[in-house]
């Protein structure tokens, strides 16, 4: 378990002395209200005094002290009292010792979102093999998905430095683990939190990361490098403090103010450069190693000048990171020389500030959101902007080509990562659906899906997925899909993939069943949009969506091959005319409503110019059959054909009909009544109203009915429209609230 760092003050039995840590905290970082953090840490340790260790530990875990411990990580990072909050209450929200709730009511909904944050987070730890392969028939490197999401789930720096923070805390504190955990623990921080701290430029942080993995990973290559760096340790030391007595001679010599120091090699460094290399641990030139520090750049080139006065330097062996930083900003001048006695010695210069910003990194200057706080540098800002420090990772992560075309494309702001209910992180087109998902996953879950669980809860099949959704598809034992899923005003499917696979299951199907099922798709709506009566050809509507016959259009529909909504335009195209000379425009007297003013698209055919306006008693829309009737004072009244009261005109008047069509505007909008019938409930006319403003249709007037008997409410609403194709999509939405049991089109004066 962790265990209380030696140098934190402690009772005699071993608890901590937490008004001493709080004194010293303040001593290290500024810190707004002393109170709020005492209180957090009591609050920590009460709950962890109330309940035992949570399985969702990494073993057998102390909260408090693993609260206290991170936040000690971050206090070494110059982090903010909220970050530090945040830290030490985190495990006791992670183990469910209390809820999110409680934390946002006590603490407040910063801390409270920082935790929340961390928590997303947390989700990657259930990887169990970060480097299988093909997972869910994925290509590439399944690694980039975790970076891509992480990149599109975290809008905080403080996010990620508290979970390295945490993540830090389990590979020191699984030492005493099972050697399953600590390879598990280890896989995770080296794959992905590692190279993190790395982008973040924490350096301290990235190699006692990497070299804890490595000791877990690989224990036979850390032990055989560790015997090598111990058995030459006391040589060394001495050929660096050698070293470093003559440097601090020589910057004297010159009036620079500067530090000498001999520089920890790091057991991986050390194994990754013999691999990278073939070379072996003889060959490594940076075992000895020193650090100098400066305090201007123009010290830097002179004390690099010194050096190689001093020195022979080692051809190829010299980097200038200041003239080209490192794309996590680390800068510092890098040589290799033959030191005393001809020994390899690596030396790194660098200022001060440099090297402030090499071991904090971000943690350095970053500017927060909603804080007064100022970075010192906006060329600073710029080089460690949070995105550009994630999406460029490369050298630690084995870059693959997937990922430098995620890069170049910038397709991370138009994507969504999900988790399975493994773990596996699956990445899809933003606005994609648990149909889409369960496609994903694999085409029969896809054509078996019949519900999903989104982070635990049941949820519709057409709700959009938020980054970082845990998604589980409940499947039927009949591979079976569901025509809906190919109506695209339903929702159920976003994804081209997706659609393509749903409509070969039907094109695999019986042909004569398809064409049934297309022809019953097409009279239905037709029903629906009150054209069952219409005269169409509709031979003429399958040439028109590039089909030879009537049946095999319905074959298609039937199939998927085709979508409804090319039908009903072919439809609307069919009764429209479009070579009349005369283009009426309508001009009707006293108060009218924008759609009324509209109708400037009807032509009368033989007829000169004439006021229009539309039968209040069928209320025609483009698309529909319709007949003028020339009127004693307001022009010409668009009648449906069908309509009964233009067949008793033809009877009695039919001097006065005259022949019309539909003109070429299709944005003008007319009123159409459609009828709505549901189980009454509270809220109905509400969402109703909701799905009307959704699709950008005006409401012109409304009648509702209850009848409290039956429960049955029955709506009669007028709405603009302006073609037959929105106004089936608007009938698709309505049918799908719940309750609704049948809407079509009111065929008024029928």
């Amino acid at each position: 378990m962790v265990k209380v760092r030696e140098d934190h003050p402690i009772h005699a039995d071993g608890s901590v002395d937490l008004e001493l840590w709080l004194e010293r905290l303040q001593e290290q970082v500024e810190v707004k209200d002393i109170d709020t953090v005492r209180q957090a840490c009591l609050y920590a340790k009460e709950l962890k005094d109330e309940a035992e260790p949570s399985d969702d530990s990494w073993e057998n875990t102390d909260s408090y002290l693993t609260g206290l411990e991170m936040a000690q990580i971050l206090i070494e990072l110059n982090q903010d009292q909220d970050a530090l909050v945040a830290a030490i209450l985190y495990r006791s929200v992670r183990e469910k010792r209390t809820a999110l709730e409680d934390i946002r009511r006590r603490f407040g909904p910063v801390i409270a979102s920082l935790i929340e944050g961390v928590l997303q987070m947390a989700a990657i730890g259930s990887r169990q093999n970060p480097r299988r392969e093909n997972v869910l028939g994925q290509s590439g490197n399944p690694l980039d998905n975790v970076r891509k999401m992480l990149v599109s789930m975290i809008d905080d720096v403080r996010v990620v430095l508290i979970k390295i923070a945490e993540r830090t805390c389990a590979i020191r504190g699984v030492k005493e683990g099972s050697r399953k955990k600590r390879y598990l623990v280890a896989r995770e921080v080296f794959d992905v939190y590692a190279p993190l701290a790395h982008r973040l430029g924490i350096g301290h942080i990235k190699w006692e990361l990497e070299d804890l993995s490595f000791r877990y990973l690989k224990p036979n290559d850390y032990k055989q490098i560790a015997k090598l760096l111990d058995e030459k340790r006391l040589d060394r030391q001495q050929f660096i403090e050698d070293s470093v007595n003559l440097l601090n001679s020589e910057l004297d010599n010159v009036n620079i103010d500067g530090e000498v120091m001999g520089r920890a090699k790091h057991i991986y460094s050390i194994w990754r450069k013999m691999q990278n290399k073939n070379i072996d641990f003889n060959q490594v030139y940076d075992i000895r190693a020193v650090r100098i520090l400066v305090p201007e750049i123009r010290d830097c080139y002179t004390v690099l000048g010194i050096v190689h006065g001093l020195w022979r330097n080692i051809p190829h062996e010299f980097d200038d990171y200041i003239a080209s930083p490192k794309p996590n900003g680390y800068r510092s001048l890098h040589t290799a020389v033959f030191g005393p006695s001809g020994k390899v010695l690596e030396i790194q210069i660098r200022t001060y500030s440099m090297h402030e910003e090499a071991e904090l990194g971000v943690c350095a200057h970053w500017l927060y959101k909603g804080t007064d706080t100022q970075s010192q540098s906006s060329s600073y800002e710029d080089k460690i902007a949070w995105l550009r420090q994630v999406l460029e990772w490369t050298e630690d992560l084995g870059d693959s080509e997937e990922f430098s075309e995620v890069i170049s494309g910038d397709i991370t702001h138009d994507r969504v990562y999900v988790f399975t209910p493994e773990g596996h992180v699956v990445d899809m087109p933003v606005g994609s659906t648990p149909v889409d998902f369960a496609y994903r996953v694999h085409t029969e879950v896809g054509h078996r899906c019949r519900g999903a669980k989104v982070n635990g809860r049941i949820m519709p099949l057409t709700r959009q997925l938020k980054t970082g959704d845990q998604v589980e598809i409940l499947t039927a034992n009949t591979e079976h899909p569901r025509r809906d899923w190919l109506n695209p005003n339903l929702g159920f499917i976003t994804s081209a993939r997706s659609r393509a696979k749903v409509q070969h299951w039907f094109k695999l199907q019986d042909k004569d069943k398809n064409a049934a099922a297309g022809k019953k798709i097409i009279d239905r709506e037709f029903r629906r949009l009150a054209l069952e009566n219409a005269e169409m050809n509709f031979e003429l509507m399958a040439e028109s969506v590039n089909h030879r016959s009537a049946e095999d259009m319905y074959a298609a529909l039937g199939a998927g091959d085709i979508r409804l909504s090319q039908i009903i335009n072919a439809a609307q195209q069919q009764v429209e005319t479009d070579h009349y000379d005369e283009q009426l425009v309508l001009e009707l007297p006293g108060n009218t409503t924008k759609a009324q003013t509209l109708y400037d698209g009807i032509k009368i055919r033989g007829v000169g110019n004439l006021l229009t306006s539309v039968a209040p008693c069928c209320k025609p829309v483009p698309g529909d059959p319709i007949i003028g009737y020339i009127t004693k004072s307001r022009g010409v009244s668009i009648h449906r054909e069908d309509c009964t009261n233009a067949f008793q005109l033809r009877q009695h008047e039919s001097e006065r009909i005259v022949e019309v069509s539909w003109g070429e505007d299709s944005e003008s909008t007319y009123p159409v009544d459609i009828f709505v019938e549901a189980f009454d409930r509270s809220g109905l006319l509400r969402d109703l109203m909701m799905v009307l403003a959704n699709e950008s249709v005006n409401l012109v007037a409304a009648n509702t009915h209850s009848d409290k008997k039956s429960n049955v409410a029955q709506l009669t609403l007028t709405i603009e429209i302006s073609r037959l194709e929105l106004l089936g999509k608007v009938m698709d939405k309505i049918n799908q609230i719940p309750n609704v049991t049948d809407v079509h089109r009111q065929r008024s004066g029928l």
